[in-house]
């Protein structure tokens, strides 16, 4: 199944800049003609990554009955030759919900780790995460613990200078208690894929405040630049943080804060460009924070929650300079709704390989908190610099 979408600018208009790429080859997968007679999708198909391991693409997605945290949630795992004919990896349920699949290949294994959450649809409960190596067609070791905190939740997985790395959090239940404890950003590394220690020398923990989600990417001289979704507030406000660490000091982050909040980020260099994919909200400025300084902090979190949900998203793509980190706006993928979990893989001739989620493109332009309620389907497309 096609879908066809323009990328626009956040105003509507057609974006012409000269340095925005162009998008190609979308193709719905999720649900699909393509995929095994053991998958089932249900309504919600959303959390997802994507990686090449033994000549083949392999996709790891949940689906469930809606967005939020059920009991009924299923991780499947599937892989392809063509990204047509898919065939049947792996199933995980356990009978509450499960989130953010993360693979690592590694050294000839392929390493899926995920996270255990519970099943209550109207809160954020995280438990522990799991990981499992695949054995054979449909065969992986039973999931275990392998991090010693609880309630981690693991981000990105990547390979760099040589080594698999890790950045993940934890204390993301206390994003919807308001209870004023912090959230934990943890920076690791691995030489065996179940073995990890801090990548920081010392350090495991990079940030500590109210950022959660957090991607990186490194420019050609070892400095690293990440995003980090900022919704639960801290001394800087809410919204996002833009990060940069020296390569000779990789656990001295120095941020700004950018009110408008990059759920999902995924960040990425090309020819020494750093790039941003995260969610958009649709409003006149986009921005997370709207200033109700004489609020406390905790009716400010809520407060700023509760307008976000009302909003309709976008899947869109940025960039961010290292040096004024500062985010630029280039263009919105196919998106609306709810949508915003993307996996990329470099394709080494200047494109991107892209699979996201997002609420019907032929459908209304529904709010988030709607779209979380209703169908959402997986694509996949090429993204051109």
């Amino acid at each position: 199944m096609l879908l066809l979408a323009l990328a626009c600018t956040p105003d509507g208009s057609t974006d012409t800049a000269q340095h925005t790429p162009t998008l190609t080859d979308l193709r719905q997968v999720v649900p699909g003609d393509g995929l095994p007679s053991e998958i089932t999708p249900q309504d919600s198909n959303n959390n997802l990554d994507i990686v090449r391991h033994d000549g083949r693409l392999w996709l790891a997605f949940r689906t469930a009955p809606s967005h939020f945290a059920s009991s009924e949630t299923e991780l499947f795992v599937v892989s392809t030759e063509d990204e047509e004919t898919w065939r049947y990896e792996g199933r995980f349920a356990m009978d509450t919900d499960l989130r953010e699949p993360r693979f690592l290949s590694h050294d000839g294994d392929l390493f899926l780790y995920f996270a255990i959450l519970g099943d209550n649809p109207l809160a954020f409960e995280p438990g522990s995460s799991r990981v499992t190596r695949y054995l054979s067609t449909g065969e992986w070791t039973e999931p275990e613990t392998w991090f010693d905190e609880e309630g981690f939740i693991p981000w990105r997985v990547r390979q760099w200078n040589g080594r698999p790395t890790m950045i993940g959090y934890t204390g993301g239940e206390n994003i919807y208690e308001n209870d004023g404890e912090g959230v934990k950003v943890y920076w690791l590394q691995s030489d065996d894929g179940l073995t990890w220690e801090a990548l920081v020398p010392g350090q495991p923990v990079v940030t500590e405040g109210g950022s959660s989600e957090t991607d990186w990417a490194s420019l050609s001289d070892g400095t690293v630049i990440a995003v980090q979704r900022n919704e639960a507030g801290d001394e800087m406000g809410w919204g996002s943080r833009i990060c940069r660490a020296e390569a000779n000091a990789l656990g001295d982050w120095t941020c700004t804060a950018d009110p408008r909040k990059y759920d999902s980020p995924l960040v990425f260099a090309h020819e020494d460009h750093i790039y941003l994919i995260g969610r958009r909200n649709v409003t006149e400025t986009g921005a997370y924070d709207l200033g109700m300084d004489d609020l406390s902090a905790a009716s400010q979190t809520l407060m700023y929650q509760a307008d976000y949900w009302q909003h309709p998203k976008r899947c869109s793509l940025w960039e961010v300079d290292p040096e004024a980190l500062v985010v630029e706006f280039l263009m919105d993928l196919p998106s609306r709704g709810d949508t915003c979990f993307p996996s990329a893989i470099d394709q080494g001739d200047g494109s991107f390989l892209v699979y996201n989620y997002t609420s019907p493109l032929d459908g209304e332009d529904v709010s988030w908190l709607e779209g979380q309620q209703g169908q959402t389907i997986i694509y996949r497309a090429m993204l051109h610099f």
